[in-house]
């Protein structure tokens, strides 16, 4: 059987176990392809929106980056990968794993095994989530208009309600990998309503029994001062929230900061605090990226992608991934593993973007490859901003980059 043969029987395969709902997840490994910085690939299938869909995990050395597919075209995007890029590839069905290698004679083989922990394949979105933060019982839910005195939801609060838990549930496994007894004090920079605030609270109080301080940031005294009241009729004696910019803020130590859509430059200047006062998670949700767009539109340097970014739309998608990435980089500068994925979000916008930042622990290794990887980081800054014609990007300015 040739190789051509052998990539479309593992197609076939591949097919059927999407077809016939016994499809639990890929693995590609033995990268050889151009990006010196991906190790693995892991596919699952989610359903978003009612939607199937791929999960692709990209995994690098330093950071995952998460996208999701259409099941046909993921499908043609895995048959690519093992066709050239990946040598290894495992499919893990509910009965069985089935193998694709390439040998180093240039041939492909193909082999299956019962998969003897039989796994029962479900998506995670199929059925209802049972959440992590319960309506029952809050005061601060009901004060926030979110539940009826007796802790039912309301109708035209369902979103919101499915929103808070979201967030939850993607901190709650970024906080339990943290060590025991390092998170200390929590920082949300522009808190708004507080909506998260207090969940965020809540989990970590009640649930992981963690005794740790919770401030909230925002500009608005009008919502400082309904927040704070909230806070009082709840009895949350760790939490308050002060009134300013992110910028006027100052804290010596934080141990997760978190920026939901803070706009533009301000989510450059929640990273900036939370890196000066070493903390240890940062996870931030950006939006309004305005000052790289001003910068490409300014220069209008001509790349290889000028062809689309002459159209607004694409222009401003460019601009959002070049901020977004420059961010991941200079986290990573900073020692902080970083991970960049999108998340669809039960209301206000359709999708977002979470850029997650965790400090590594800094071992023997690293302290060798220190200098030269931080050199690397900054030539990839430099090169990126040349490409595109920016001047500056604000987070590296602030960091004195």
């Amino acid at each position: 059987m040739g190789n051509n043969d052998i990539l479309l029987r593992f197609n076939d395969v591949l097919n059927v176990s999407i077809a016939n709902a016994s499809f639990i997840k890929l693995s590609l490994g033995n990268y050889q392809g151009n990006d010196k910085e991906l190790k693995n690939l892991y596919v699952r299938k989610v359903k978003i929106k009612r939607v199937d869909m791929l999960s692709f995990n990209y995994r690098y050395k330093t950071r995952d980056i998460f996208k999701n597919f259409p099941v046909e075209g993921g499908i043609s995007k895995v048959m690519q990968y093992v066709s050239n890029d990946f040598k290894v590839c495992t499919l893990f069905t509910a009965t069985e794993e089935t193998i694709i290698e390439h040998t180093k004679k240039g041939e492909i083989l193909i082999r299956s095994k019962k998969n003897v922990l039989a796994v029962q394949t479900s998506a995670a979105h199929d059925k209802e989530k049972k959440r992590i933060i319960t309506p029952a019982g809050n005061a601060y839910l009901h004060a926030l208009k979110i539940t009826d005195a007796e802790g039912n939801v309301f109708k035209n609060a369902q979103d919101k309600y499915k929103q808070i838990n979201q967030y939850i549930e993607i901190l709650s496994p970024l906080i339990r990998e943290l060590p025991v007894g390092v998170i200390k004090n929590v920082v949300d920079m522009g808190s708004g309503k507080g909506y998260l605030t207090f969940a965020l609270y809540d989990y970590l109080h009640q649930q992981l029994n963690l005794k740790v301080k919770v401030t909230g940031v925002e500009f608005r005294e009008d919502l400082v001062i309904l927040c704070n009241d909230i806070t009082k009729q709840s009895n949350f004696e760790q939490l308050h929230f002060v009134q300013g910019t992110i910028d006027d803020y100052q804290v010596k130590e934080i141990n997760l900061l978190i920026a939901l859509h803070a706009c533009d430059t301000a989510t450059d200047d929640a990273i900036y605090k939370g890196i000066k006062a070493g903390a240890e998670l940062i996870v931030v949700a950006p939006c309004c990226h305005k000052q790289v767009r001003r910068e490409i539109e300014k220069y209008k340097v001509k790349n290889d992608v000028s062809f689309l970014t002459k159209y607004g739309i694409f222009l401003e998608r460019q601009a959002e991934m070049v901020t977004d990435g420059i961010r991941a980089l200079i986290l990573e500068y900073y020692g902080y593993k970083t991970k960049v994925f999108e998340f669809i979000s039960d209301a206000h916008t359709p999708k977002n973007v979470l850029v997650v930042g965790v400090k590594r622990v800094e071992s023997l290794k690293l302290k060798e490859q220190g200098a030269r990887g931080k050199e690397e980081i900054l030539q990839k800054i430099k090169d990126a901003k040349a490409y595109f014609g920016i001047s500056y990007h604000h987070l590296e300015r602030l960091m004195g980059l």
